[in-house]
C-alpha cells in the first residue's frame, strides 16, 4: 500500500506516516515497484516535468549551523532510525542491516541488496514494526510539491526505461501519495528482472534523498 510523504507543517493532516502505519500492517508498507519489459503506454497523462529541486537540507539554515550541521528533527530523526537499524540487525534477522545515511534516511540500495527482492521493513517476526513506526514519524516534514514533482520524473523515467505499467503518484488532501505498481496487493513487477534493475539505476537519481524507498 502507498502512503503519504510528510508535509511541512500545516493544519491539514501531517503525512500518513503514523496514523495510517498504526491502522496498516507494516508490510504493507513495501513501495510499489517495477519490472518486466512490457511495451504498453503509460498512464496518459502529460506528466513531463522540469528538472527535480535539490533535496531539503543541501543547504544548512541558521539553526542547522547553530547544532553542528544538524537541526534537532534531524537529529531526532537520525536517532530514531538508528534504534531501527539496530532493531533489525538484531529481531529483525538481517545482521548486515546498512547504517541510515548522515540525513537519517535508510540507504535502500543496500537494503534491496541485502532483501533480495522481498519486503523486510519489519523484519522477520514483524519485529521492529515500532521501531519502523517511531523512526518513520521522528521524519522531518517535507514540501508535498517537491516530493510530488520528484516521484512523478522518477515514474515517467521508469516508464521510458521499459516499466511501463509504473504508475504516476497523486495529490490527495494536501499530501503526495507515491505511484509504482497498480495493484501493490497482487504485484505485477519483477523486481529482479533486468529491465527493472536497469531502469531503478538509471531513474534513481530522480528521487529526492528519502524517496528513494516509496515508490
Amino acid at each position: 500500500m502507498n502512503f503519504p510523504i510528510r508535509t511541512k507543517p500545516r493544519p491539514t493532516p501531517a503525512r500518513l506516516r503514523l496514523a495510517a502505519l498504526v491502522a496498516v500492517p507494516v508490510l504493507a508498507l513495501s513501495v510499489a515497484c517495477g519490472g518486466g519489459g512490457d511495451s504498453a503506454g503509460g498512464t496518459g497523462k502529460d506528466d513531463t516535468i522540469a528538472d527535480v529541486p535539490q533535496a531539503a537540507g543541501e543547504n544548512p539554515t541558521k539553526d542547522e549551523k547553530s547544532s553542528g550541521g544538524r537541526a534537532a528533527g534531524e537529529s531526532e530523526f537520525y536517532d530514531a532510525q538508528m534504534k531501527y537499524v539496530r532493531c533489525m540487525r538484531t529481531k529483525g534477522g538481517f545482521k548486515d542491516f546498512p547504517d541510515p545515511k548522515l540525513s537519517g534516511h535508510l540507504d535502500w540500495g543496500k537494503i534491496d541488496e541485502i532483501g533480495a527482492g522481498r519486503d523486510i521493513k519489519g523484519g522477520r517476526g514483524s519485529g521492529c514494526v515500532n521501531e519502523l513506526r517511531a523512526a518513520m514519524a521522528a521524519e522531518p516534514e517535507r514540501d508535498q510539491q517537491e516530493a510530488y514533482e520528484s516521484m512523478l520524473a522518477h515514474a515517467k523515467c521508469m516508464r521510458d526505461n521499459g516499466v511501463s505499467r509504473f504508475t504516476n503518484p497523486t495529490m490527495s488532501g494536501g499530501n503526495a501519495v507515491p505511484g509504482g505498481d497498480p495493484d501493490p496487493a497482487s504485484p505485477s513487477f519483477d523486481m529482479n528482472s533486468p529491465t527493472y534493475k536497469k531502469a531503478r539505476e538509471a531513474c534513481a537519481p530522480k528521487l529526492l534523498d528519502g524517496l528513494d524507498g516509496m515508490q
